[in-house]
C-alpha cells in the first residue's frame, strides 16, 4: 500500500484501489487532495500491471465537493482568479474521464458538488443505499464546474437538478442513469471488487482502446467543448456578486462552513 496524506493507493492483482481519506472534512476536495489524487491517477495509469482503477471515499462521504473554506480563505473573487482556480478542479475530473483504463466509482454517503462531478467522470458507479447525489452549490451562488451531467442524464433531469440544487437518493440516481447499481452498505466493496476483476479479464490494450472509443463518442457530441465553454462561464458565475453569495461567504468566514450550509439549506426548508 502506498500512502500520501490524503490518498491511499492499494494494488490487488490487476486492480488499483484509490481511497480519498479526509474523513473529518467529509473528503472535501482541497487543492492538496486534488493534487495527490492526480498524482495517484498518473501512477496507476502508467503501471501496466493495473487494468482497472477503483475510486472510493469513506462510509460517510465519497466527497462533499470542493473545499469552500479554502476558497474563502484564499480570497478568490475576480473572474480571472476563478478561471485559474477552477483549472485544477476541471483537470482532476477530466483526468478520471480520460484515464486510459476503466475507473469504477464506489460511492457511500454524500456525493455532492465537485465530488458528484468526480463520480460522474468514472466509467461505472456502484452506490450504497444511503448514497446521496447532487450539485447544491447553485443555492449559494456557485455552479457546476465541469458540467458532465447533461451528457449523462439528458436535458430535463439535468435542468431540474441544476436549477433547484436538489439532492437525490441512490434509487433515484439509479432511475436517472447516474449509477449502475445500488447495493447494501456491507456489499459495496465485494460488489465493486467482483466487477473490477471481471473487467480485468480483458487484455489491457483492448480496455484502453475500448475506453478511447467510448470517450471519443461523447467528445464527438461536444463534451470537451462544453467543458471548456463552461470553464469560462463558471469563472464569471462564481465572481458574480449576489446578496446570497455575500451572506454565505461572510458566514463561512465568521461562523464556519457548517453555519453557512445550515443557512443555505434553511432557505429551502419549505420546499422539501
Amino acid at each position: 500500500m502506498t500512502d500520501t496524506q490524503y490518498i491511499q493507493r492499494e494494488i490487488h492483482g490487476n486492480v488499483a484501489w484509490l481511497t480519498i481519506d479526509r474523513p473529518k472534512k467529509l473528503n472535501a476536495l482541497s487543492v492538496e487532495v486534488m493534487q495527490e489524487l492526480i498524482g495517484a491517477l498518473d501512477a496507476v495509469e502508467k503501471d501496466d500491471s493495473v487494468k482497472v482503477v477503483i475510486l472510493r471515499g469513506g462510509a460517510r462521504a465519497f466527497s462533499v465537493g470542493y473545499d469552500i473554506s479554502q476558497e474563502v480563505e484564499a480570497g478568490i473573487s475576480t473572474a480571472e482568479q476563478w478561471h485559474t482556480g477552477l483549472s485544477i478542479n476541471i483537470g482532476l475530473t477530466m483526468k478520471v474521464w480520460g484515464l486510459a483504463k476503466p475507473v469504477i466509482g464506489a460511492v457511500s454517503g454524500w456525493c455532492l458538488a465537485g465530488g458528484c462531478e468526480l463520480a460522474m467522470a468514472c466509467d461505472l458507479l456502484v452506490a450504497t443505499e444511503d448514497a446521496q447525489f447532487g450539485e447544491p452549490e447553485i443555492r449559494f451562488g456557485s455552479g457546476p464546474v465541469t458540467l458532465l451531467m447533461p451528457f449523462l442524464l439528458g436535458q430535463k433531469a439535468t435542468n431540474e437538478l441544476l436549477y433547484t440544487g436538489d439532492v437525490v437518493d441512490a434509487q433515484r440516481a439509479l432511475a436517472l442513469g447516474l449509477v449502475n447499481r445500488v447495493v447494501a452498505t456491507g456489499d459495496l466493496e465485494s460488489t465493486v471488487d467482483l466487477l473490477a476483476r471481471k473487467i480485468a479479464l480483458t487484455p489491457l490494450s483492448i480496455l484502453r482502446y475500448t475506453k478511447r472509443a467510448l470517450t471519443r463518442a461523447y467528445e464527438a457530441m461536444g463534451l470537451r467543448d462544453a467543458v471548456e465553454a463552461n470553464h469560462d462561464i463558471a469563472a464569471v458565475l462564481n465572481s458574480a456578486t449576489t446578496p446570497e453569495r455575500t451572506e454565505f461567504t461572510e458566514l463561512v468566514a465568521t461562523k464556519g462552513l457548517g453555519a453557512a450550509l445550515a443557512w443555505r439549506d434553511a432557505r429551502y426548508a419549505d420546499f422539501g
